[in-house]
């Protein structure tokens, strides 16, 4: 039997980055720490669980393609980018249980058996596991990112992580694609600390803070929508009473940007 594993909420970088020789060495503190993940979590998971902050409906959709293709959704990067394969397969049948659970809390959920992998899954779990060789399938998030509705989809995901399941919610601490370069110093640095802060904290309160995290300094700016920030919700929501350790901080992302990732247990 598995052990319990942690979740994580990751700050996945910008488009295909590990593909591009001058994003890769600006991004090569989150490298690291995407890389270590396998050793941290001390064995290979039977499939991973991303909810990425670029996959979002009406529902929480499941991923059930034994096969899922690639969907390439950024703009202005070098053709070959458009051509990358992240082969890893699919997991039907951990879909369906995955979905069972969504709806056995009263959850909107469906299965999507088109859905292909967005860059905000397979750019990380190319880092995390370059041979492809764990099955990977995404959560979606649900429109209007109600922080509640998110902390819920995590707490039903939890019973997943004694099944072998590594869920991870990927996003980005500070998402402004507006403000990038030295004016996300102040606002990115401000709103990074209140996390790092808040997370810190007991577990009934750190949920409670979190979910008034639009009362966090900077917090509109930094996330004029949430799309990258709920992905936390969902990842701390199967985690809600365990420690959280910030295992990746950077200060000068994209010319200025402080960004961060956490594991909870």
């Amino acid at each position: 039997m598995s052990k319990r594993l942690p979740t994580y909420f990751i700050s996945h970088g910008g488009g295909p980055w590990p593909w591009i020789s001058d994003m890769r060495r600006m991004l090569a503190t989150l490298e690291t720490s995407l890389a270590r993940m396998p050793e941290e979590i001390g064995e290979k998971p039977k499939a991973i669980l991303m909810v990425s902050g670029h996959w979002e409906g009406s529902e929480f959709a499941v991923m059930s393609s034994p096969k899922p293709g690639m969907v390439y959704d950024y703009g202005g990067f070098p053709p070959e980018t458009y051509k990358i394969v992240y082969p890893a397969p699919g997991t039907p049948d951990i879909a369906r249980r995955t979905a069972d659970l969504i709806a056995a809390a009263g959850l909107p959920t469906r299965l999507d058996a088109t859905q292909g992998y967005d860059h905000g899954t397979f750019v990380p779990a190319y880092v995390m596991y370059p041979k492809a060789d764990v099955p990977l399938f995404q959560v979606s998030l649900k429109s209007g990112y109600d922080p509640a509705a998110h902390f819920a989809l995590g707490r039903a995901l939890a019973p997943l992580r004694d099944e072998g399941v590594l869920i991870v919610g990927s996003g980005l601490s500070y998402h402004n694609l507006r403000m990038f370069g030295p004016q996300a110093k102040v606002p990115s640095a401000a709103f990074d600390a209140w996390l790092d802060r808040t997370l810190a904290e007991a577990p009934a309160q750190r949920t409670a803070d979190l979910l008034d995290w639009e009362s966090a300094p900077y917090a509109r700016v930094c996330h004029r929508e949430e799309d990258h920030l709920v992905p936390l919700f969902a990842a701390l929501g199967a985690a809600e009473g365990e420690t959280a350790t910030r295992v990746y901080h950077d200060t000068n992302v994209f010319g200025g940007v402080t960004a961060s990732s956490y594991r909870f247990g």
